[in-house]
């Protein structure tokens, strides 16, 4: 898997619209493989369409696209679409979401999460194979029941193939149903190297097998802290912003597994006492240079690439990273064509 047999590097785009075409050309100028949207404040997919037109080789895919906010129908005309234009370089990146969100933010269903994924995905292939293969459509599911396509609305073949759907996954129901029935699973950021190898990838692996896949057929992506600078003072004031979004996380009551397994269980609670506070200063000096070690790929600029690789080494297929305003140009795009060729320096 990735780039030349190696890893693969992305980064995220700002999905301000105005922002998508000269954010795209120069993540592809770096030399990234991927260029994810997200969903928080503006819609996933729209910024996509401007990548799509403004780059010729990156890839392009949301991490995430809010599943239940939508039904498989309108998703797999808009994955058709734009994996038509993108001439089949769409990741389709899709997540869950938690059932606040859903109930009153989107005003939809919620209910049984992984259960409702697992059709969500096994029904955007189905009508994908009616518009391919020309098939009837005859999809029901407990929660989508697709059973009309007439030929007014097919839309045009393209010869780019289905987009590949990548499934946000944080619990182990959801981690197997993803090797199950995904192409990729996109693995959240609040995670240590440790939690990968004995949890998550286990996990994963259950559900791969169950399908009579591969590992090399499920491709692993996920978002990396990285804290790096060309000294020491660099490094520290790096790291403020960086021990304040672990807080964050860890203070969440669905994140607490990845402490307990280090033995940071407890540290969970004070975070999520202090969160309800609003001392997000005091959180943030609560994740010590161990903590942020774990969680982060702590290292001066002339080691990120070894670190960076070294965490992701036979775990991570994509790892999506981002470094400081500060560092120039060309060192970005010798950092970015480092790690996904493999050419690692050694750590004396």
């Amino acid at each position: 898997m990735g780039a030349e047999g190696g890893l693969k590097v992305d980064a995220a785009v700002v999905s301000q619209l105005s922002h998508v075409p000269t954010g795209a050309r120069t993540l592809e100028d770096r030399g990234y493989d991927g260029c994810w949207t997200a969903e928080i404040n503006h819609d996933p997919f729209l910024p996509l369409t401007l990548a799509a037109e403004h780059t010729s080789r990156i890839e392009l895919g949301t991490s995430i696209a809010v599943a239940f906010a939508r039904n498989p129908m309108t998703v797999a005309q808009i994955g058709w679409d734009l994996q038509d234009f993108s001439q089949g370089r769409l990741l389709l990146g899709l997540g869950s979401q938690i059932k606040p969100h859903i109930e009153r933010r989107f005003s939809m269903p919620w209910g049984r999460p992984v259960a409702r994924m697992r059709e969500f995905v096994q029904a955007l292939h189905e009508i994908w194979a009616c518009w391919r293969d020309g098939t009837r459509l005859d999809f029901e599911g407990d929660f989508y029941t697709h059973t009309l396509m007439t030929p007014m609305f097919v839309p045009p073949p393209h010869s780019f193939g289905e987009p590949r759907v990548f499934v946000a996954a944080v619990g182990d129901r959801m981690t197997e149903m993803c090797g199950e029935v995904a192409d990729g699973l996109l693995a959240h950021a609040f995670s240590t190297q440790r939690y990968f190898r004995e949890v998550t990838l286990p996990t994963l692996l259950r559900g791969i097998e169950r399908s009579g896949r591969r590992r090399q057929d499920v491709e692993v992506a996920s978002p990396l802290f990285v804290v790096t600078g060309r000294d020491e003072q660099e490094l520290s004031a790096a790291s403020v912003a960086t021990r304040k979004q672990i807080a964050f996380y860890a203070s969440t009551p669905a994140y607490r597994g990845v402490l307990e397994l280090h033995g940071w269980g407890e540290l969970q609670t004070e975070l999520h006492r202090l969160s309800r506070d609003g001392d997000w200063d005091t959180m943030g000096s609560l994740i010590d240079d161990t903590i942020l070690g774990e969680f982060a790929v702590v290292a001066p600029l002339d080691d990120v690439v070894h670190k960076v690789r070294a965490r992701c080494d036979g775990l991570i297929d994509r790892v999506l990273v981002g470094f400081p305003s500060s560092i120039d140009e060309d060192t970005v795009i010798e950092l970015v064509s480092e790690m996904r060729c493999g050419a690692m320096k050694e750590t004396p």
